[in-house]
């Protein structure tokens, strides 16, 4: 359903801290294998978000080039990050809820043997959303999930006049480019020209990488056999109007 999974980079973080240059973030989308964290830690229960931002499912989606899993890429740009910088011991947190510890630990295992040592901070859920809205937290694992099927609503979240508390701009990433073609996205009512300044948008969060996309959501549904018409739909929502229950009819019955 309509839900990417993702961590989040505070982009107004001291400037000296090591998710404040783009290498280390960059660093960190190349350097965990999605393919297999989805296998492992999801029961495969979900896409690998290998693409943009906007999730799949929404007619704005493209297979646009995300970030696969390139172990050397990522040790590259470390090695670069430590002759830049002097900082050859680079430490990060991760604030995340204990309901994805598994996801952030299998990073950080991932992340240490490339030479990236990371700290996670288990919070309680509204300890974490009061921690993102008031920008405390470096690195936050965060989902979000379709107010209503446009990717408008997931390109929002980084329209530098929507920035916390006030708006959903949680990483107070900033971009002059990207902010004048989610402006016209928004005038545009042609679907297939504001669909391709969606798409521009997704590249540009790629390019800056104030995100590490982790995975788009699936969601399982199981009833009864007597159960009729209940259905999944694109934003999850339960939706009883056509749902029909009938009569039990036992394996043995009548025999």
């Amino acid at each position: 359903y309509l839900n990417t999974e993702y961590l989040g980079f505070y982009m107004e973080v001291n400037p000296t801290y090591p998710t404040a240059n783009i290498k280390i973030r960059k660093a960190i989308n190349y350097g965990f294998d999605r393919i297999k964290m989805i296998n492992f830690l999801r029961n495969g229960i979900g896409t690998p978000a290998i693409n943009g931002f906007i999730p799949k499912g929404l007619p704005s989606f493209s297979n646009i080039k995300g970030y696969t899993y390139q172990p050397k890429k990522a040790k590259k740009l470390l090695k670069e990050y430590f002759k830049e910088t002097g900082d050859l011991n680079p430490k990060i947190s991760i604030a995340t809820d204990a309901q994805y510890l598994d996801l952030c630990e299998y990073i950080q295992q991932e992340m240490s043997n490339l030479g990236l040592e990371i700290k996670i901070d288990v919070l309680p859920p509204s300890m974490l959303r009061q921690g993102k809205s008031k920008g405390e937290l470096p690195v936050f694992r965060a989902s979000w999930i379709a107010d209503y099927p446009d990717a408008e609503n997931y390109l929002s979240l980084y329209y530098s006049k929507f920035f916390t508390p006030n708006g959903s701009n949680y990483t107070h990433f900033k971009n002059v480019e990207f902010d004048k073609l989610y402006e016209k996205a928004i005038r545009t009512t042609d679907n297939k020209k504001r669909y391709q300044l969606y798409q521009k948008m997704d590249s540009i969060i790629i390019a800056k990488a104030p995100i590490v996309p982790l995975y788009y959501d699936k969601v399982t549904l199981f009833s009864q056999k007597n159960i009729q018409n209940l259905k999944i739909n694109a934003i999850n929502l339960l939706d009883l109007k056509k749902v029909k229950k009938t009569k039990f009819q036992r394996q043995n019955e009548g025999k």
